[in-house]
């Protein structure tokens, strides 16, 4: 259990949901490992990273103990719970058995007039790799691919895949970005809409496969591909 300083996280500002936007950025931080497993972090010095009070931070650290993410220190905070490699190899096996066949179902179904949206979500996790923005890429990809889940109207389904996702840590985000490499994986996602727009079920299926790969093998710090 590591005491360490707060890393820098986007001012969240004042909304209307400011705790489900908390809830969001510390979720992402956390999957990206800007927030680092088995280390303390306090509510007041978040809020303070985040430009807002204790209190929203609090209760939106809640609810990541609930999901599991973290877990509360009495006067202390929240710790960042750590996944061993047999965790991160069972979480993208699991999304491996839901994710690409489910995407291969909705590619008949998706509308041509929605082409242009999804293009929009695409281009924003290319835009946040651009800017060097790995709490935005996070956001922006969690988007991207429950959106386009959702067309098979399975909200089991879609509970199941977001849970997973969020549990799953990407702590090879960084040095990808500096390679250059993190460019290239969000490109994937244009990549898989082509695919989408010359109704390719087949194509799509086995580049989501792909993708997920690369999520265990070399995001979270894998030895390859796959899991």
């Amino acid at each position: 259990m590591r005491p360490a300083p707060v890393p820098d996280l986007p001012d969240i500002g004042r909304r209307e949901n400011l705790r489900d936007r908390i809830r969001e950025a510390l979720r992402a931080a956390i999957i990206s490992g800007r927030l680092e497993p088995g280390v303390v972090y306090s509510a007041p010095a978040l809020g303070a990273q985040l430009g807002v009070s204790p209190t929203p931070v609090r209760e939106a650290m809640l609810d990541l103990v609930k999901a599991g993410l973290v877990v509360t220190h009495a006067n202390k905070g929240f710790r960042i719970t750590e996944m061993s490699e047999e965790d991160l190899d069972d979480l993208a096996a699991v999304r491996l058995l839901i994710e690409p066949p489910t995407v291969r179902n909705v590619v008949p179904v998706i509308p041509k007039e929605d082409l242009p949206e999804l293009r929009t979500l695409a281009q924003a996790i290319v835009h946040a790799v651009e800017c060097g923005d790995l709490v935005g890429y996070i956001e922006a990809d969690h988007v991207f691919h429950l959106t386009l889940l959702g067309y098979s109207g399975n909200r089991f389904l879609m509970d199941v895949v977001s849970d997973l996702r969020s549990r799953t840590r990407l702590l090879g985000l960084t040095p990808l970005l500096e390679s250059g490499r993190l460019g290239r994986s969000a490109a994937e996602h244009h990549e898989l809409l082509d695919l989408v727009e010359a109704r390719d079920p087949a194509g799509t299926e086995l580049l989501m496969h792909r993708h997920i790969g690369h999520v265990r093998g070399l995001w979270a710090g894998g030895a390859g591909d796959t899991p």
